[in-house]
């Protein structure tokens, strides 16, 4: 139990919702960071040298040599789905829980796909930028495709690929999926959506959502002489990890023409788990804005959804530091191998 006359330390890098700050201030001494900002590496080591519990977001690298900076640690809350930037044998070596949010994250993420989808295929943006421009109304310009009796396919058939097949229904779509995965996640299927290996998927396609996770098996799953499989014209959305697509051949693929058009809530440059990871966004893709459109990682960006996230996450830290098993556990820690908790 959480002995009250000596306070456990919860250390939070990124900026939460004031509830949860009272909901930790009310058992613990909380270390926030309400800013906008990322702290630097540096001192998030030094803040969390003497916690016990750590509230996590994905830009966050959390890995064997932090830990051992932080011999009191019980538990690491992720605010976060994807944990590729997390070393969970580490935290599991070190007798430390892991904890990520699943379910809350997936219809937000779900929703801005088909709407990044939508935005490409219509090109939302550049009207905008007409009308802004003064554009004199209608033209026979800016001709786009649409989703309603199209093929599109769904790269990773866990909750996230299927969440974005089951708002996709309502337009009348052939939907394929495929899971890079030895075996697809258990969860509900959706009915409409016909299963398919990878290079089938590519080669029927008008559109392509990828919502696979990284990891060693999805690194440039879908590199340059897969892209090239793609019907001409056809419209990638990435979702699901930066990392799964190579950008650099994007970007070539855009500039040739054979892709119609590219959008993505996340970049290459976000996945810390890479040690190779570029540092920004291809200059080149970045210069096509008008065949791309691109958000800053805005998928679980709602605010109703990420208070429950932060929410779930500060629960698991206290069930943790209660000695319980906490809500969305990843890992089995070897609780013997840790020193004993302050108090």
């Amino acid at each position: 139990m959480i002995n009250q006359a000596h306070r456990p330390v919860v250390v939070l890098t990124h900026r939460v919702h004031p509830q949860i700050l009272d909901v930790l201030g009310e058992r613990c001494k909380v270390i926030a960071n309400q800013s906008d900002d990322s702290l630097s590496a540096d001192e998030v080591r030094r803040r969390a040298a003497e916690a016990d519990g750590l509230m996590v977001f994905m830009p966050d690298r959390i890995n064997a040599d932090f830990l051992d900076g932080c011999p009191q640690l019980q538990v690491v809350a992720g605010a976060l789905k994807g944990h590729d930037n997390i070393d969970i044998e580490a935290c599991t070596d070190r007798g430390i829980w892991l904890t990520r949010v699943e379910d809350l994250l997936t219809e937000p993420t779900a929703e801005l796909a088909v709407g990044l989808l939508i935005g490409l295929a219509r090109h939302i943006v550049a009207g905008d930028r007409a009308v802004r421009a003064g554009k004199p109304g209608w033209r026979p310009t800016l001709y786009g495709s649409t989703l309603v009796g199209s093929t599109i396919g769904i790269v990773g058939a866990g909750r996230l690929g299927r969440g974005v097949a089951r708002m996709l229904t309502g337009f009348d779509a052939r939907l394929l999926c495929c899971d890079p995965a030895p075996a697809s996640p258990a969860g509900e299927e959706v009915p409409q959506m016909e299963r398919v290996e990878l290079p089938e998927l590519l080669e029927r396609s008008d559109s392509v959502i990828v919502c696979a996770p990284l990891d060693d098996s999805t690194l440039h799953l879908l590199d340059r002489d897969r892209l090239e499989s793609l019907r001409p014209g056809a419209l990638l959305v990435n979702v699901g990890r930066g990392s799964v697509v190579d950008e650099r051949a994007v970007a070539g693929l855009l500039r040739s023409g054979h892709l119609g058009g590219f959008a993505a809530d996340v970049f290459e440059f976000e996945d810390l788990s890479r040690p190779d990871r570029p540092a920004a966004i291809p200059e080149e893709l970045i210069d096509m804005g008008d065949r791309t459109l691109f958000t800053p990682h805005l998928g679980s960006a709602v605010a109703s959804a990420r208070l429950r996230i932060e929410e779930h996450a500060a629960r698991a830290i206290l069930q943790a530091l209660d000695g319980q098993v906490p809500d969305g556990a990843v890992n089995q820690p070897q609780r013997d191998v840790r020193v004993s908790p302050r108090g």
